[in-house]
């Protein structure tokens, strides 16, 4: 990371924020993953976890077709391409998310009956990696927020179980605790190893964690 020498950023003041929003905005202003994401192109600083997570477990190396679940604002499949860029990479989210090239960007919910389908329909294949940095939107109430994060968790799971190409890998996040046990049985059961992992670049302070599933026995 580069530093830039400047003390921290104070926020201005605005009379409609709230005092979580300005929290948020100030972390935002100081955070150097922000800044650096900018200065590189980067549309999130969440592309720092993937490339770092690349580092470690070697993800991108010789894929061919890239499944991204929740792909906005795309920092993620900006990395594959960047590492893979002869790979076919199609993405997924409810939100709208700027065009990227040689990505293919489906704008529906991935919980939907037809999106395994389609996924696969304009991958034109089985995929070798399955990536997602889903979460559930928060409520405020920490057991309710782990189980709708988990429930994305286990979808995922389950559509790369059954789309994988052999030897392919699967990337979901989970939270403090890592993966509940009954998928983590279901994961080992599929792949040679399952680890977990929190990248430099998560906050110290979130509950982010990600578990890494390698080797799909097919």
């Amino acid at each position: 990371m580069r530093n830039t020498g400047k003390g921290p950023e104070r926020l201005k003041t605005g009379k409609n924020r709230s005092a979580s929003s300005a929290r948020w905005l100030t972390r935002q202003l100081n955070d150097p993953y922000v800044r650096q994401a900018k200065a590189d192109g980067w549309r999130s600083r969440a592309a720092f976890k993937l490339l770092e997570l690349d580092e470690k477990f070697h993800l991108l190396r010789g894929v061919h077709r890239v499944v991204d679940l929740g792909i906005a604002p795309g920092g993620w499949s900006q990395v594959v391409r960047q590492r893979a860029p002869n790979a076919a990479v199609v993405g997924i989210d409810l939100l709208p998310t700027e065009a990227i090239e040689g990505v293919t960007i489906l704008e529906m919910d991935f919980l939907a009956d037809a999106a395994p389908a389609a996924l696969v329909e304009a991958l034109g294949g089985a995929p070798d990696l399955v990536v997602s940095d889903m979460a559930a939107n928060t409520v405020g109430h920490k057991q309710t927020d782990h189980l709708r994060t988990m429930g994305l968790v286990e979808t995922a799971a389950h559509f790369a179980i059954e789309q994988l190409a052999p030897g392919g890998a699967f990337i979901a996040k989970v939270l403090a605790g890592g993966t509940d046990a009954e998928l983590l049985v279901l994961l080992k059961k599929h792949f040679t190893t399952v680890k977990h992992a929190k990248p430099p670049s998560s906050r110290k302070d979130s509950s982010e964690w990600y578990v890494i599933a390698q080797g799909f026995k097919g």
